[in-house]
């Protein structure tokens, strides 16, 4: 208890600014998950705006659609403007967005507005790691950088029960109040030092570092450590060439093809974005697929509090396998139920089953695979190529889950759903022998000491136990 106090003491314009910088990241785990209760609304009888089928599909597909389109734009406003506008600029895109969908009676104005959201989501799933990565101190990084995960989910919970629950303008009304609250006072707080020094603004980086840490008497041996970072990655040039030509840059973009594209190819854009159908696919008897839903967003935000406190002592390596080998067990049994059940077997007495599945991959998956990845992103990258760097690494999250969704629903048309969820529990196995080989260990280290492990370079540890030691003290 006392631990925590002084670190709420040491680090609380860090949490705060965390925090409200992230508040967007609630609004946008709201528009990931919206099709998943919404489409049944739609498709109801009591819709205010009827659409086909196909048309409830392109509602998923347009939010990612939209996230892949806003690359080249969150690159630019992020270097440009830096990460603190870039991420008010994106909470107030998504306050827009759900002022169109909450006034509308038009799908054409919804297609609009959830393209837009991805743009948005992309924006800041892109500034808000880098801005938390480089404001916070080395001991508490991987914890705040994966707040950012922690309010996605809460944006699942939010609109699984809001979504299935309550009337259909509640979800927008709530985008609204937290992306406004966002724009209205993330701007009081401070900007990333690590921007500051990159373009040269070395006043403001010494005002926004001394803000950001309560103790002054650090300060100038952690302003000249950041200089001769962004020195050093200054020589790298940052050309868009360079990502393949520097060895660092090369294997930074190998780890995040294999630890995004892994989340898509064990199924988790599928599963978020059509839990409800697939629940009802199951046939349980034991629990409505609405109340299901609403328990799977719970289990995945306490699981992501929980490995959020534990990252920083086990380490990013440890949980992405523990937490890959328990989901590819989850997604055999609840494969080998749904090609049961597909056959012609009567699995009614034991419709237990799916629903005990997916809350373990809920709590299995986002122990490692659907946490770590966001926090390695925000570390792995020099901060001359972090934008680029960061942006490749979302397409290779965006990508995947396009394919996934594409792949998903050809496979249930043609073969049923079993099909699918073969491929999902083989691709967990082969994610967990890539990560075991392939991904480096980043826990405890500084942004300068990952970029020389990448390198294949080791740092002097005397020195760097000295300056960890002054930066702690």
């Amino acid at each position: 208890m006392g631990s925590v106090i002084v670190l709420l003491k040491e680090c609380w314009l860090q949490i705060l600014a965390t925090i409200l910088g992230t508040l967007m990241a609630i609004s946008n785990g709201m528009a990931y998950g919206w099709s998943a209760p919404i489409v049944p609304y739609f498709l109801s009888n009591s819709t205010h705006i009827p659409v086909t089928h196909h048309q409830g599909e392109l509602l998923e597909t347009f939010f990612l659609y939209g996230a892949a389109a806003g690359l080249p734009t969150s690159i630019f406003v992020v270097n440009r403007y830096g990460r603190k506008c870039s991420m008010i600029l994106s909470s107030f895109i998504a306050c827009i967005c759900w002022l169109m969908i909450l006034f509308t009676y038009n799908i054409t104005v919804i297609y609009v507005a959830r393209f837009l959201l991805g743009v948005a989501g992309n924006m800041v799933f892109i500034g808000a790691p880098m801005y938390i990565a480089e404001i916070a101190e080395p001991q508490i990084r991987g914890f705040l950088s994966a707040s950012i995960y922690t309010m996605l989910l809460l944006g699942f919970v939010i609109v699984y029960s809001a979504g299935a629950l309550l009337p259909f303008n509640v979800v927008p009304c709530i985008g609204i109040f937290l992306t406004a609250s966002q724009v209205l006072l993330f701007p009081f707080m401070p900007e990333s030092p690590y921007f500051y020094v990159y373009v040269n603004r070395m006043e403001d980086a010494q005002k926004s570092l001394t803000r950001l840490r309560t103790s002054t008497r650090n300060i100038e041996l952690e302003l000249e450590e950041i200089k001769k970072a962004i020195e050093r990655q200054r020589s790298e040039k940052g050309r868009p060439q360079d990502m393949i030509l520097i060895r660092s840059n090369r294997y930074a973009l190998l780890v995040m093809f294999i630890l995004n594209t892994s989340e898509h190819c064990i199924g988790i854009s599928v599963i978020l974005m059509n839990i409800h159908s697939i629940l009802q696919e199951a046939g349980s008897i034991y629990m409505s697929s609405a109340m299901a839903a609403i328990l799977f967003s719970i289990i995945m935000l306490a699981t992501v509090i929980l490995a959020s406190t534990i990252i920083d002592k086990f380490g990013r390596k440890v949980l992405l396998i523990t937490s890959g080998l328990l989901t590819g067990i989850a997604l055999v049994i609840i494969t080998i139920y749904f090609h049961l059940k597909n056959s012609g077997y009567d699995v009614r007495g034991i419709s237990w089953i799916p629903i005990v599945c997916v809350m373990s991959y809920a709590f299995t998956f986002k122990l490692g695979l659907g946490l770590v990845p966001i926090v390695v992103t925000a570390e792995i990258f020099s901060s001359k190529v972090k934008a680029l760097g960061m942006t490749i690494a979302d397409l290779f999250y965006v990508i995947p889950a396009i394919v996934s969704i594409k792949i998903y629903t050809a496979l249930v048309d043609n073969y049923g759903i079993h099909v699918p969820f073969y491929l999902f529990s083989a691709s967990s196995f082969v994610a967990v022998t890539l990560i075991y080989f392939l991904v480096p260990e980043t826990k405890g280290k500084t942004l300068e000491e990952i970029q020389l492990m990448l390198k294949g370079q080791k740092p002097d540890a005397k020195a760097d136990k000295q300056v960890m030691q002054a930066l702690v003290s």
